[in-house]
């Protein structure tokens, strides 16, 4: 299969690509994902209308999910004639004309027109590889150019493409070292602060890590380092790069490094020449948890146990291309082939941009005998391990690879069983990413009923899909802990906080109650599989007498229609009943449940939607996707296709401009005050769908 084939296969189940002027599919989405591999590795384009640049590669400089600047340059010389095709370089060049834009899970591709003459297939493609670990583990991307002439003459084109080192460091005044090499036929820039500082940030970026950018070491490749106008005036002006580098290691905002190269791609007619490069880090020690011991224990990236070092990795990765390829596309086809023949093409907009924005906020470190996955609460704070996090995320996890559940809950197992954590409930998370150093003093933010709920139902769908009663027999003394501070406290909810905890506190809260009650359904299951009859018998009556009592407390059975309320003391009042979802995802159904809760809900929420969906409560227009879409699953078909066309709607059409956010008000469309959610891994969530048990 040649090149250009590759990539159409990828998004063949999006139909044919069109050259019609900003054309968008499957939706033009608020931020265009190019590489986004892990928490450090986060680079989007703006699109949104509040600040975006409408999706156009060009005019705009890519960003990091916080904003600051991943410079990123891209020119083409066309017959002697320079073109800008990507990032906003200074230096008086015309522009390509960008005529569409697509995107699959793992893929954002790009198509450009150069004065009529030539056609470019720019393709960012980030690997998602949830049971291939040795891939999964490595934190880069890809970035293909293919150019073939459109007039049917051939045309002489150079090709040129650079990165800043402002990707190295969120603190600009930090000095920056690089050197040019080449290792197994790959040529690389290698790029990194001056000063390492292991297992902190600056601006959310890592200050640790080497970066390293890559193409083919071949006879027609030229590069450069150093001042952005000195690299990027070389190539406007003779395009070509003169082959050499600037040993002047400076800040990054001092004359602004690049590193750039350009390839002589010679004489373009109709058979596709392409050009590939990739962009990615490595670390050696990438998070420091509280776990076994009195200290803390610095695990290593992942990657580190199947590459002798950072060179071997890089090589694997950039050679890897074409295997790398088949395997998103095998991806790219399962979820649009999935998403499709579940709830249709709206289904599809939303999941296919949720694979790599998940799997961005995961560190993967370790052993491959024994992998541990670090979650970071990208945006909303920098928290790692999130519970109420996790949570909203598993949809995915479990449908890509359940074992991944087991990784990400590793380390909160680690923390509170090795007696660092004095509470009886579950912990809310483990400190601020990468520092994962827990609350010894049990000073987390206080979340108890939710994180107890969560982790009783995340253990139990885990063990479900894997049969993996061990795992339950390993956990069950602290499960039975927090399964007991459910049966003190579910039925009736204090006044606290839940995941939704920018709403506010609040007591008697109906959905809130409805998972810990969930939880001690899970909880008799989790008995029933280690041979704990007793335990059973005994979480199990007590969640069936408080689901019975739960409907009458948080159910207005007198309004028209009926539906559950906020709180056990406001008729009046009505949220998303989300966590009504974990009972059909652990397989309870009406048995537990009864179907006319699912029918009673089902039937209010397209009496409550706004012009872009649901609202999360009475409390405000704002509402969320994730559990939107956890309400979607479970509901008719109906209304499924009521909240999908709304979500689709809006994500065409909001003007929020940075990666995909879950929390937006449902009549503007734009994000709520001072909430700008954005690239959070919550939107796993949105494979509710899929993840349920067939």
């Amino acid at each position: 299969m040649g090149l250009r084939s590759v990539l159409v296969a990828g998004v063949a189940l999006f139909g044919s690509l069109t050259h019609a002027a900003s054309s968008f599919s499957p939706a033009r989405p608020p931020a265009i994902p190019l590489a986004v591999k892990g928490p450090y590795l986060n680079s989007w384009l703006h699109v949104g209308s509040d600040g975006g640049n409408g999706g156009l590669l060009y005019g705009e400089w890519p960003s990091f999910w916080n904003s600051q600047n991943t410079g990123w340059a891209g020119f083409i010389r066309v017959d002697g004639s320079t073109y800008n095709w990507m990032g906003a370089p200074s230096g008086g060049v015309a522009t390509v004309d960008q005529t569409d834009f697509s995107y699959t899970s793992t893929r954002s591709i790009f198509i450009m027109n150069v004065d009529n003459k030539v056609e470019m297939n720019i393709t960012f493609l980030t690997p998602v590889t949830p049971n291939d670990l040795r891939r999964q583990s490595l934190v880069f991307s890809y970035l293909e150019v293919a150019v073939t002439s459109l007039d049917g003459a051939s045309h002489d084109v150079q090709l040129y493409a650079d990165v800043s080192a402002e990707w190295a460091s969120g603190d600009l005044n930090a000095v920056i070292t690089w050197e040019y090499n080449t290792a197994d036929g790959v040529a690389y820039h290698q790029f990194q602060r001056q000063d390492q500082e292991e297992i902190t940030e600056s601006n959310q970026q890592a200050n640790w890590g080497t970066w390293f950018w890559s193409t083919s070491d071949e006879d027609n490749l030229s590069y450069q380092s150093g001042a952005d106008s000195d690299v990027r005036g070389a190539f406007i002006s003779n395009g070509v790069l003169p082959n050499t580098a600037d040993t002047n290691y400076r800040a990054v905002n001092s004359d602004w490094p690049v590193f750039g190269f350009a390839n002589d791609l010679g004489s373009v007619g109709s058979e596709a020449v392409s050009t590939l490069y990739s962009i990615g880090m490595t670390q050696g020690g990438a998070i420091s948890l509280l776990g076994e011991g009195a200290d803390l224990t610095t695990y290593p990236a992942l990657w580190n146990d199947y590459f002798d070092n950072d060179i071997d990795a890089m090589t694997f990765f950039y050679t890897d291309y074409s295997e790398s390829t088949t395997l998103a596309t095998e991806l790219d086809n399962k979820v649009a082939t999935d998403s499709i023949a579940a709830a249709g093409q709206n289904y599809l907009t939303l999941t296919s941009l949720s694979v790599r924005q998940t799997f961005g906020a995961l560190q993967f470190t370790g052993t491959d005998s024994d992998p541990l996955v670090f979650l970071k609460e990208i945006s909303s704070n920098s928290d790692i391990q999130t519970v109420d996090v996790i949570f909203p995320a598993i949809p995915l996890i479990l449908y890509t690879n359940p074992d991944i559940l087991n990784y990400l809950l590793k380390p909160l197992f680690l923390n509170q069983e090795n007696g660092h954590y004095p509470n009886t409930n579950a912990i809310h998370d483990l400190g601020t990413f990468p520092l994962a150093k827990g609350y010894p003093d049990g000073t987390d933010e206080p979340q108890p009923l939710e994180e107890c709920g969560n982790m009783i139902i995340m253990v139990l769908a885990y063990a479900q899909r894997t049969n993996d009663d061990a795992y339950l027999t390993q956990h069950y003394p602290i499960l039975k802990q927090w399964a007991g501070y459910l049966v003190d406290e579910a039925l009736i909810p204090a006044d606290q906080i839940s995941t939704d905890d920018f709403a506010g506190s609040l007591a008697n809260q109906t959905n809130l109650a409805l998972k810990g009650i969930i939880g001690l359904r899970a909880m008799a299951e989790i008995a029933e599989r280690t041979g704990n009859a007793d335990d059973a018998q005994s979480f199990g009556d007590t969640a069936t007498s408080y689901i019975s009592q739960w409907q009458g407390f948080g159910v207005n059975s007198a309004a028209d229609p009926p539906h559950a309320t906020l709180s056990y003391n406001d008729p009046d009042s009505h949220g998303l009943l989300y966590n009504l979802y974990a009972n059909s995802l652990l397989g309870f159904g009406a048995e537990f449940v009864p179907q006319s809760v699912y029918d009673m809900q089902s039937n209010f929420y397209p009496t409550q939607a706004l012009d872009y969906g649901v609202p999360l409560d009475t409390r405000h227009t704002y509402t969320k996707t994730d559990w939107m879409l956890w309400c979607a699953s479970i509901a008719s078909v109906e209304t499924r296709d009521k909240f999908l066309q709304l979500i689709a709607g809006w994500i065409d059409s909001t003007p929020t401009n940075m990666a995909l956010t879950d929390l937006y008000d449902a009549v503007t469309g734009n994000y709520p005050d001072g909430l700008a959610f954005t690239a959070r891994p919550v939107a796993g969530g949105h494979f509710s769908i899929l993840a349920l048990p067939s």
